[in-house]
């Protein structure tokens, strides 16, 4: 019987970043179902070494599934990436991203993979397609407003996302979150 040439933390790895793209593209969607299913083709149609350089195939799976979730985004709704939407009167819940109140980096973790994960997820449902899109892009993914607005650009027509229009659509969001989490622990204290 032939060894593995590979690691198994080479394999663990790959399978990490597997569940880190579903667990990613389940929340852009909103549906388990088409999460798995985007996983599961663009893992198919990328070839991968599992035994190469594993953070390599992780940026480009993590491309792929990205670019796929945004397109079905875009099938569901044609128009939700087409424009950018009017801007609110400003808020005083955050004066910049980085102060982001109650919806720590830790918070948000804990949001996304564990005990809040169904809170968050009920929360993004509320929001309309570019501002979930924008949210999870910047607090789950880690991009910038740059890379974001480049990411919706690709099916508005002209391209008219821009960095600041990325950074005010994910301020909003912060503050809805933030007021989301802030009801759910006064009712809870209640």
């Amino acid at each position: 019987m032939a060894e593995s040439p590979c690691s198994g933390e080479s394999v663990l790895t790959a399978e990490n970043a597997a569940l880190e793209m579903y667990r990613f593209a389940a929340l852009m969607l909103g549906s388990e179902s088409e999460a798995q299913r985007l996983v599961e083709s663009t893992v198919a149609s990328v070839e991968i070494d599992p035994c190469a350089n594993p953070s390599a195939a992780k940026g480009l799976v993590r491309e792929r599934v990205l670019q796929g979730a945004l397109e079905i985004m875009h099938r569901h709704d044609p128009a939700s990436f087409a424009s950018v939407p009017a801007v609110d009167a400003p808020s005083a819940c955050l004066e910049e991203e980085e102060d982001a109140g109650p919806v720590s980096a830790a918070r948000l973790s804990d949001l996304v993979s564990g005990a809040g994960r169904g809170r968050l997820r009920d929360w993004l449902g509320c929001l309309s397609q570019a501002q979930r899109a924008a949210f999870v892009q910047r607090a789950v993914l880690g991009q910038d407003n740059a890379a974001t607005a480049s990411a919706f650009n690709r099916f508005a027509r002209p391209a008219t996302w821009t960095a600041d229009a990325v950074g005010r659509l994910f301020r909003q969001a912060l503050c809805s979150l933030a007021s989301s989490l802030a009801h759910a622990e006064t009712a809870v204290h209640a």
